[in-house]
């Protein structure tokens, strides 16, 4: 009578395990059970007895086994994913919050699918219907400002929806974040207390870039208020994008268009840092010349030199209380119940740079 076990094939031979993949039944053979039993020692291990459990965990390991999960989502009604979209995975505001998602979804078996929009919002459409098509059991979102059409299909989802790192718009369902215009208000302001009177802005300054407009709004406001007649002056990367050499570019732009500047208030830590090197490599004394000032207290930020004056905002926080958010509502398979809008604050860092 013949081994039950599966032996390999001789050498020269092409087996049916090389060209397609390996099925339930192909483990429960090895394993000495029946499909049944691999399947719920896979679904749910509790209901198995620990050494069962071992002998199915060595097959589906020896024979490379992979679940398929179409067919289980399609029995369970759930994907066990969730959708991440961020305009791209350079910035540490960004990584930080799909950390903070990752470490609050995963221990509770979800598994996060993330994509990059460039921050276009085109591209974020096209990336929005192919993650809905994926049946994500919820999604997280950068700012409130999606296509006509983006709005349409999240609405239409049936399923919890996120979006962060801002507080303005009109949030589809829930909202995670802080406010981009109080921040960079208080700090010009808090800067214009210290002595500085001809502040500049800088950034890279797009209609479909919510958060820079509402970064650049706050310091308007901040100059309006505390500097009443002072005219409102900015500087845009233009086609640069966000990097550090666009920072530097727009350290060399505010020193030709607007030299009266003595404060360079640049809507995010990238632009700062490229700017104090571009001023320190030209011998200009920052902060005695011309203070600098960003947001988001990147990892340099504390060891520049000068050390940069920044605002320090809650990114990974961020990332778990939207998980937070999503993991309540997927437990009971609906929209959150209400709007919920989740204000996590800012800090201003002072330092050398002004």
């Amino acid at each position: 009578m013949s081994d039950p076990v599966v032996r390999p094939k001789s050498a020269g031979k092409t087996s049916r395990r090389s060209t397609q993949s390996v099925t339930l039944a192909e483990v429960a053979e090895l394993a000495g059970v029946s499909a049944q039993t691999v399947s719920r020692a896979l679904r749910t291990p509790e209901q198995v007895s620990e050494q069962t459990l071992v002998t199915v965990q060595k097959a589906v390991q020896s024979t490379g086994y992979v679940p398929n999960m179409t067919a289980r989502n399609l029995a369970s009604n759930r994907s066990m994913t969730v959708g991440a979209l961020v305009p791209n995975l350079v910035g540490t505001i960004f990584t930080d919050v799909l950390s903070g998602l990752d470490e609050t979804l995963s221990p509770n078996g979800y598994h996060l699918f993330v994509g990059t929009t460039g921050y276009d919002p085109e591209p974020e459409e096209e990336m929005i219907r192919a993650f809905l098509g994926r049946r994500p059991d919820g999604m997280v979102l950068t700012g409130t400002s999606h296509t006509r059409l983006a709005r349409q299909m999240l609405s239409k989802a049936n399923i919890p929806i996120i979006e962060t790192l801002t507080l303005s718009g009109k949030p589809i369902d829930s909202l995670v974040g802080f406010s981009n215009s109080q921040a960079i208000r208080v700090l010009t302001e808090s800067r214009i207390t210290k002595g500085f009177k001809h502040p500049t802005f800088a950034g890279w300054l797009r209609d479909v870039d919510e958060r820079a407009n509402e970064r650049l709004r706050g310091f308007q406001e901040a100059v309006t208020t505390k500097l009443p007649g002072e005219p409102l002056r900015f500087v845009n990367t233009e086609d640069l994008g966000i990097s550090i050499e666009a920072g530097r570019y727009l350290a060399r732009e505010v020193l030709m268009r607007h030299p009266e500047t003595d404060l360079l208030v640049c809507s995010s830590d990238v632009f700062a840092e490229g700017a104090i090197l571009e001023f320190v490599s030209r011998g200009i004394d920052v902060p005695g010349r011309i203070g600098v000032t960003g947001l988001g207290d990147f990892d340099l930020a504390k060891h520049l030199s000068p050390s940069l004056t920044t605002v320090l905002t809650p990114n990974k926080d961020v990332g778990r209380a939207a998980a937070e958010i999503l993991l309540k509502a997927m437990a009971s398979r609906r929209k959150t119940p209400g709007r919920v809008v989740r204000d996590l604050g800012f800090d201003i860092i002072s330092r050398e740079s002004a």
